[in-house]
């Protein structure tokens, strides 16, 4: 009997936050995956492109596997009780819970991080406290079933993680070599602890609106969980 991963799509997500593992997961030997969304129709990325979901939040099958993307969209998904409401019940069966990026607050709307230490993407790690969860800084951060990744392209050491713990090492391994997943940035810029400080200023100045915005959103969020 196959196992089932879900990724769970909403409007206005950061698509490398789902593709990277995606792309990594869905190698797993004798898994499906399924990409879930509210309605079939298609679901607009933040840069474009746009998502065909392969099932509903009716139609899919129990997850075994739930993992929840970030991106701007989240500000409506974490209001929104449909999408919450799936979240919620897949994540009460599914033997691994995981998000990705800012994914890990629609998983702390839904009272699945409460007690849990877990982390996002760098510049909101510091909300995380506010929907339940332990911050912790890390790539990948675990937490009994609970398995969640830093900002975007953490999203892809996250899968292998997974992967790791779900069929071993060397299956982990011939999927890394079958992607090249071999990184070499030109510029070690890729954390705010090595950035140079004007890089890390101006990427400060880029989210602080983005922060307080999403901190208001917070506030109504905290108040339900």
């Amino acid at each position: 009997m196959r196992s089932n991963a879900g990724f769970v799509i909403f409007p206005n997500l950061t698509q490398l936050d789902f593709t990277g593992p995606l792309q990594v997961l869905s190698r797993i030997p004798g898994w499906s995956t399924h990409i879930v969304a509210k309605t079939m129709d298609p679901v607009p990325s933040d840069c474009g492109l746009s998502l065909a979901p392969t099932a509903t939040f009716d139609t899919a099958p129990p997850l075994d596997l739930l993992c929840v993307p970030g991106g701007f969209g989240v500000d409506q998904a974490v209001e929104d009780e449909a999408t919450l409401g799936y979240v919620r019940a897949q994540g009460a069966r599914a033997r691994y819970v995981t998000s990705v990026c800012t994914g890990a607050f629609i998983l702390g709307a839904a009272g699945l991080l409460k007690g849990k230490r877990a982390t996002t993407h760098w510049a909101y790690h510091e909300l995380l406290a506010r929907v339940g969860a332990i911050p912790e800084r890390g790539r990948v951060v675990r937490d009994g079933n609970l398995f969640t990744g830093g900002g975007v392209t953490a999203g892809i050491d996250f899968a292998f993680v997974l992967v790791n713990e779900i069929a071993g090492p060397e299956a982990a391994q011939a999927i890394q070599l079958a992607l090249e997943y071999d990184p070499a940035p030109p510029f070690d810029a890729g954390s705010p602890a090595r950035a140079p400080a004007s890089v890390r200023g101006i990427a400060d100045q880029r989210f602080a609106p983005r922060t307080a915005a999403f901190s208001e959103i917070l506030d109504r969020v905290a108040a339900k969980i």
